[in-house]
């Protein structure tokens, strides 16, 4: 695997449906925008058109996908999306702020669905062209909290499926946050909206 020089940092927020992942990564954009830095505010699955196209067939209620095929999906839209947009990024030494990344693969199709673990992690880190985040935050919420907070939705594909699949993609990224504590943050999803807003813009600005 090439190993590439940049200046920039990734940031990355991790979480079941309704833990306020999303809510607390465009908060910390909005904070470090205000502060002059130059950010970029992304997504996975998507970021760039080709990998939107992809989501669109990924959550779709109305497509049937193996589990296999949507874990392949998923790495396409990785790929592109790395090598389009954060890695051309980071090397100009901008923050990037991703609504998921490699993470949620390994809670979701490893954890969640029982793919291979370690097939996935070799081929995550061909999709990421190697990089890692430098800071995750994972954002805990029991799976129960998670149902109850996204029942009004209009649920998209992986939205919509069981407690216990939750359940299972919850403890893969509990495992996943033990095995790599050096970059994951755990914080409670419980908590007030404005108390995490501060304990992530904290944490960030003392690693920057």
């Amino acid at each position: 695997m090439i190993e590439f020089e940049y200046s920039g940092k990734l940031i990355t927020f991790e979480g079941i449906e309704g833990s306020g992942k999303s809510t607390l990564a465009v908060e910390l954009h909005k904070y470090l925008k205000s502060k002059n830095y130059e950010v970029v505010f992304t997504r996975e699955p998507g970021g760039t058109i080709l990998a939107e196209k992809i989501r669109e067939i990924l959550l779709s209620r109305f497509c049937e996908i193996s589990d296999w095929t949507e874990l392949f999906l998923f790495l396409a839209s990785r790929y592109e999306h790395t090598k389009s947009l954060i890695l051309p990024s980071l090397k100009s030494g901008k923050i990037v702020i991703c609504d998921r990344y490699l993470d949620s693969t390994i809670a979701y199709q490893g954890y969640g669905r029982g793919l291979n673990l370690e097939i996935i992690n070799n081929l995550n880190a061909i999709a990421t062209l190697g990089i890692k985040p430098d800071i995750t935050f994972l954002i805990d919420i029991p799976e129960h909290l998670a149902v109850e907070r996204i029942k009004n939705k209009n649920l998209d594909r992986i939205e919509s499926e069981n407690i216990e699949f939750y359940r299972r993609v919850r403890l893969g990224y509990l495992e996943i946050a033990k095995i790599e504590n050096s970059r994951f943050v755990i914080l409670d999803g419980q908590k007030e909206i404005l108390d995490l807003k501060s304990q992530v813009i904290e944490l960030v600005s003392s690693r920057l």
